[in-house]
């Protein structure tokens, strides 16, 4: 698997980041979507944001309109729906590929994660988790794992 540290990522306002600029902390990565029966997961997801950034965690949104067309506005409507409608604080990616063709860098890499089913390979839908521990162990839930599960929450505080 590629070095995740190395992978440019461009954020919702256009400037560039990469997880080497997280070191040291947890990652949740969540392909997100703002018309999607999931959606509402942003709220808890942003309740993780906060009860743990100050123990080592970071949430990370990337919009992506590949399931449904559920994802379809600019970059400024998603921020601007995300910081509205459910108070998010968390960075953002700008909308990103996450199967097919042009799937980014980075979900190259995380696909290949298998989840406690034993999927790997493409992305099912919106909210697909992937907890990035500060030594580089993935591991990967599914969509409709809420982010507040006992699952995720107990993985997260392993990975801290």
């Amino acid at each position: 698997m590629a070095d995740l540290r190395e992978i440019e990522l461009t954020l919702i306002d256009g400037s560039t980041t990469s997880l080497a600029d997280y070191e040291g902390r947890a990652v949740l990565v969540v392909n997100v979507a703002s018309k999607c029966g999931l959606t509402p997961q942003y709220a808890a997801l942003e309740q993780l944001a906060r009860d743990y950034e100050d123990r080592g965690l970071s949430v990370l949104g990337v919009p992506c309109n590949q399931f449904g067309g559920q994802e379809p506005g600019s970059s400024e409507e998603i921020q601007t729906f995300c910081s509205t409608t459910y108070g998010v604080t968390f960075p953002l990616l700008a909308k990103t590929d996450v199967n097919g063709p042009g799937r980014h860098p980075l979900y190259d890499a995380l696909t290949q994660i298998e989840d406690a089913d034993g999927h790997s390979g493409d992305i099912r839908w919106n909210f697909e988790k992937f907890l990035i521990a500060p030594d580089g162990t993935v591991q990967r839930f599914k969509p409709t794992t809420q982010p507040d599960s006992p699952k995720i929450v107990s993985a997260i505080e392993a990975a801290l």
